[in-house]
């Protein structure tokens, strides 16, 4: 049995006492490990945390979709409780990100460094190849391969190197691809490189069918054809559980609607539990 939990989610739910931001964290129990995929933006993770009884000092290894704020920014306040995590990423996760303004640049990024984490003795991996054991039955996966053209980054992310600002691929994206016995629970923070990529990506790896999707698909900024395309996807797929959220924007949101009882709104402290 696995227990996915949205600990911070940009949409209220029905727990009132919840703080909902724009942001993402999930809490994944299998019953021998506690993972935080994402932190949210802020201290909200504590705050929810403690509401949904989930105790943070158990988690043992945190893992980051990609290096923006909305996603990692419950880091520093996570290690005011526990220090004891292993943190993953994805590479190239450092890498300062930005996002092109009319006439200026604004920072997306982290507000840690790796000099912070060993300061405080934290450990961190860089996910070394396209997949990788996360624990037993969870994977991490990257390197997407992106073979839908309508998938496009926006060229607005930037990234600052050395050579200036150039276009960020989200090169260091990741996410999570649990097994079980209906096929691959996937568990994603924006799908920056495309859910359908991503979602290919984890089948033609595993050689499994995706059971289910919980996190952000970036549709916010979907062309009317690229969301058609996206909703023709996810129902020819025939996905049993999909709970798409963030990141997704309303527009999308709604349009899932025809999906049917196979779609949910993935609310701040929504739990499912996959057996």
């Amino acid at each position: 049995m696995i227990q996915i939990t949205t600990v911070v989610e940009n949409s209220p739910g029905e727990h009132k006492a919840l703080r909902h931001e724009h942001g993402l964290c999930f809490h994944i129990d299998t019953g021998s490990d506690q993972i935080l995929f994402d932190t949210g933006a802020s201290d909200a993770l504590l705050h929810n945390a403690q509401h949904l009884h989930i105790d943070l000092k158990r988690v043992g290894r945190v893992v980051l979709s990609h290096g923006h704020y909305d996603h990692t920014g419950g880091l520093r306040h996570l290690a005011s409780v526990n220090e004891a995590f292993e943190l993953v990423t994805g590479k190239g996760f450092f890498v300062e990100k930005y996002a092109a303004l009319d006439a200026a640049y604004e920072f997306l990024g982290n507000d840690f460094d790796e000099d912070w984490l060993a300061a405080r003795g934290i450990g961190h991996t860089t996910v070394a190849g396209p997949i990788s054991e996360l624990v037993p039955g969870i994977h991490i996966i990257t390197d997407f391969e992106r073979t839908h053209e309508d998938e496009a980054v926006n060229p607005r992310f930037k990234l600052r190197t050395d050579d200036g600002f150039v276009n960020d691929t989200f090169s260091d994206e990741v996410m999570l691809a649990i097994e079980t016995p209906p096929g691959i629970v996937a568990v994603v923070g924006c799908s920056h490189p495309g859910i359908k990529n991503l979602l290919d990506t984890a089948e033609k790896r595993l050689g499994r069918p995706i059971h289910a999707v919980l996190g952000g698909t970036h549709l916010m900024e979907a062309t009317p054809e690229r969301l058609a395309l996206t909703l023709d996807y996810l129902d020819r797929k025939g996905i049993s559980v999909i709970g798409a959220s963030h990141c997704t924007g309303p527009v999308a949101t709604e349009k899932m609607r025809a999906l049917g009882a196979r779609h949910y709104h993935n609310h701040t402290g929504t739990s499912l539990v996959f057996h």
